[in-house]
């Protein structure tokens, strides 16, 4: 225990080793979740009536505590770190499901329309018209998903040492030693900052017509739309 970076042994982990965890705990979630939200946005899109009961569901489930999750969690998954990553997954619909069906709805109707005429079923104008262009607002949803779940692992310290980096806090009380809390709000501050710029580099790629991405400001019509759509509507103007 002599380094900064030592560990007490009952973690059963090195520093690395939680850092590793902690990003499995906490993004393994956020992309179950944004898996799931997929789907559920497409259907609210579909059916608008539909929207407002799931963004209800999913508000109440986000106002459940996690420790009253685990609590319910525990007697079928034990104590597992499985039992800290179902109520994140459950947490981030909150956030992705209405960023995916805003974005998904910004999709000027002139491209949906232009997309139908080239022949694009429902299934293929999703996932290479609509969601591309719900890109930007998708990212901004799993940005704060992300940070948020790298925020929340930490609570897992409270079922048999599955919080990661959030166990160093119990230890640092455990033990005296206030250098592991510092070791553990530093190095999870570190991680969200990190997810989160490389989220924003991701929508810089996925999104090069956008103000700021790889290709440099375009004109304003084209920040509105990918490249693809527009050729489609130039191909029906004709």
């Amino acid at each position: 225990m002599n380094g900064f970076f030592d560990i007490p042994s009952d973690l059963q982990h090195s520093y690395i080793g939680l850092i590793g965890l902690h990003v499995r705990e906490a993004l393994l979630p956020v992309l179950a979740g944004l898996l799931l939200s997929l789907p559920i946005a497409q259907v609210c899109v579909r059916f608008r009536w539909l929207y407002p009961p799931v963004l209800w569901a999913t508000t109440v489930l986000y106002a459940i505590p996690s420790l009253a999750f685990f609590v319910v969690l525990i007697d079928y998954t034990g104590l597992h770190e499985i039992t800290v990553m179902i109520p994140l997954i459950v947490y981030s619909l909150v956030v992705l499901v209405p960023a995916i069906v805003d974005g998904v709805r910004s999709v000027p109707q002139e491209t949906l329309a232009a997309a139908s005429a080239m022949g694009f079923g429902p299934v293929r104008r999703y996932a290479t018209v609509q969601l591309p262009i719900a890109a930007p607002a998708i990212i901004a949803g799993l940005r704060v998903a992300a940070v948020s779940s790298i925020s929340l692992v930490s609570v897992g310290m409270l079922i048999g040492n599955q919080g990661a980096l959030g166990n160093l806090l119990q230890d640092a009380n455990l033990y005296h030693r206030p250098r592991l809390a510092v070791l553990s709000v530093v190095t999870s501050a570190v991680l969200a900052v990190l997810v989160d710029a490389l989220l924003v580099l991701a929508r810089r790629l996925l999104t090069p017509w956008m103000p700021g991405g790889t290709g440099g400001r375009r004109p304003v019509e084209a920040d509105t739309r990918p490249a693809s759509a527009a050729l489609s509507l130039e191909d029906t103007s004709r």
